[in-house]
Order: structure tokens, then sequence, then C-alpha cells
């Protein structure tokens, strides 16, 4: 696991479009393991010298400069509450996502897992209530993986990497309010945001599902209802990693369905890179727009439905 080697572009790492299944790096934090999906994860190196920041956020160490670029250091013991521990085991994982780099210091990196979304559990399914901080749990014989929201900690750190109804508000006014959205994203924080964000700019008819499985149970029951489905739906919203089944398995069912491939689908999310559009491209979405361009998603909507 250790070096430069970019895990996301590795033989047998980069899976096929819209098979529902993920890679992740799993690693440990005070012996509990997490996981971050394999695509955020550019490299994983070996602690290095870290320059502290005054003032900064109490999970970030400090800056380090790594061929070139001056990226910020977040300790994952920080964020999870646990106790420091320096070993000789501890890594940066260097990772990309939400256009930003970032590295997260772990205590130990271990393996690689393929799993299936549908193996994949929501939090709240085990216990009540949902840890905004949590996207999913994978059991295992003896142990259970903790996929962290990592999307979720680095707004924490910085807002203003997260999604802003004020660039909504620069857009104008459109005749939004008659056109129906179904919007598939697991994060709690995110679908509030989103649902503020699109009745800002006057998509007032939105219905979220926690995942890509729920929406196209619904999808499908518009269709076995005998229902028009573009009299219904005039868009579908999706984010890629999510429980149950992911988006690029949702749009390719969607494209695949003889009564619902005319519904234009977004995929709306932080995995959105030059090197990994073609996943969307290749299962057929009609565009895909990277977290948090609320103003270029909104333009994007705009242009398949107005």
């Amino acid at each position: 696991m250790e070096g430069r080697k970019p895990l996301n572009q590795s033989n047998g790492i980069l899976l096929e479009s819209g098979t529902n299944e993920l890679e992740i790096v799993e690693f440990e934090v005070q012996n509990n393991k997490f996981g971050i999906n394999v695509i955020k994860v550019k490299e994983i190196i070996q602690p290095t010298a870290v320059t502290p920041i005054p003032h900064a956020h109490p999970h970030v160490k400090g800056l380090v400069q790594l061929r070139g670029e001056v990226l910020p250091v977040v300790d994952m013991a920080r964020v999870l509450g646990a106790e420091k521990e320096e070993t000789m085991k501890s890594k940066y994982i260097v990772a990309e996502f939400n256009q930003q780099k970032v590295i997260f210091h772990v205590h130990n990196v271990t393996q690689i897992h393929r799993i299936s979304w549908n193996q994949i559990e929501k939090p709240s399914e085990m216990y009540s209530g949902v840890h905004s901080g949590i996207i999913g749990v994978i059991k295992r014989e003896e142990s259970m993986i903790l996929l962290l929201d990592f999307e979720s900690i680095m707004l924490e750190i910085n807002p203003e990497t997260g999604i802003r109804v004020d660039q909504v508000k620069k857009l104008g006014p459109r005749e939004r309010r008659n056109k129906r959205i179904i919007a598939a994203e697991d994060s709690p924080l995110l679908r509030k945001l989103l649902n503020d964000t699109l009745r800002e700019a006057g998509y007032e008819d939105v219905e979220f599902f926690e995942n890509g499985a729920d929406a196209f149970q619904y999808l499908e029951s518009i269709v076995d209802g005998s229902q028009d489905v573009k009299e219904s739906v005039h868009l579908v919203l999706t984010d890629i990693e999510m429980p149950q089944m992911d988006g690029h398995h949702l749009t390719k069912r969607i494209k695949n369905h003889p009564k619902l491939n005319t519904l234009p689908v977004i995929i709306f999310s932080s995995l959105i890179t030059n090197d990994l559009k073609h996943k969307g491209e290749m299962v057929g979405a009609e565009d895909q727009v990277s977290k948090p361009e609320i103003a270029e998603l909104i333009l994007k909507i705009d242009q398949y439905i107005l």
C-alpha cells in the first residue's frame, strides 16, 4: 500500500461503469477500521514534516509541500475524537474530491476491498438517528468498516467548500416552478442544502431519496401504474456514492429501461473529475457537474427541462 502509485489508475482498480461496485481503501485510527472510496485516493505516502498554520481549524495539523503543491493535512484522530497515535505504521492518504486536494493522516492503511453498494448498510438501519459523519457500514466476519463522509468533514473545516445559496441568487428569475425533479442523495446535510438552493432558484417540486435503489423503485412505480413518466418527472439528479445503489448504476438502469430512458439524468457529485467523467458518459448521463458548483447545476437543469 505504500509509495506513490496512483491507486485509482492501477490495474484492476478502475471498475467498469454501472456495476454498482466500488473499491475502498481500509485504514485504521486507534485500531478502529474505516474506509474511503479508492477513486478519491491519489496516493498513499509516508508522513512528512508539517508546517503548522496559526489559528487553523483544530482538525488541521498544518501544511505540507508535495511535488510543488501545498496541501492541508487533516488529522483523522482529531476528527474522530480518538487518541493521537504516532507509530511506524502511520500513513498520509492523499485524496482529491470536490475540486480540492487534501491529505488525511491515519494510523495505518491495511488493504483494498471490492464490494457492492448493496452490501453497505445505512447507519440509520442499525441504530436510531443518523450520524452525519458516516455514509455506510460494511460488516466483516469479525469487525465492521465504517465509510466516512469526507465531504462533511471538509465542509466542517471550511464551509466555503460547500454549496452556497448566494451563487443561485445571481442567476436571475426563470419559470421553474412547474418542473418536477427526482433527486438521489444519501447525505442528510446535502439533501437540505440542495433542497434550499433548488427552491431558491425556483425549483420547488423536488422529491429526495436516500439512495439510487429507492429512487429507481419510485420511477418504476410510475410507469408500472401506467402513468406517462414525462408528465410525472422532468429530470433525475443523482449523487454517485450511495448505499444500496450508486448513481452510475441508477443512471444505467434508467437508460436501459424502455419507458424511462428518455428521462434526462444529471450526476452531481464530488467525484466528477476529468479522469472520471468517462464513467458517467459510459452509463448515458446527459451531464455531470462537480460539487459544489450549484450555479452550474441549475443552468444545466434549465438546459434540459425548460
